[in-house]
């Protein structure tokens, strides 16, 4: 496989697997429910699997679904469940709107670094 010029068709579908493992790792950390964020940490995980078979990265691939998405992600849910943590409307949401604005004002202030040494001209 010439690693120069990719088909549309790996590209397409490496771009989709980014798109989809970035919006469900975003799932993952706004979920209440812990279980309904175990599943999306499922899906971020077969994604990146996803990618790394795009990558010719097979035996990666492979690992990242047995190893993660299986047997990490059955040890998380075992102690979910040992936990018992109940209904989430009854857990206290901690998470204040100073704190959701702080971290918004974190993020963006990251995104501006990010972007300022993306365009910097950096001697080389």
């Amino acid at each position: 496989m010439v690693h120069n010029a990719l088909p549309l068709f790996y590209v397409f579908h490496f771009y989709l697997f980014g798109v989809i493992a970035l919006a469900s790792a975003v799932a993952f950390v706004t979920r209440k429910s812990p279980v309904a964020a175990a599943l999306w940490l499922v899906t971020t995980m077969f994604c990146l699997a996803a990618m790394y078979v795009l990558l010719d990265a097979q035996f990666l691939g492979a690992i990242q679904i047995l190893v993660y998405a299986g047997a990490i992600m059955v040890v998380f849910l075992f102690v979910i469940m040992l936990l018992n943590l109940g209904h989430p409307s009854e857990l206290a949401d901690a998470r204040g709107l100073g704190w959701k604005l702080a971290a918004g004002l974190v993020g963006l202030a990251l995104l501006a670094q990010i972007l300022a040494l993306t365009r910097a001209n950096l001697p080389e």
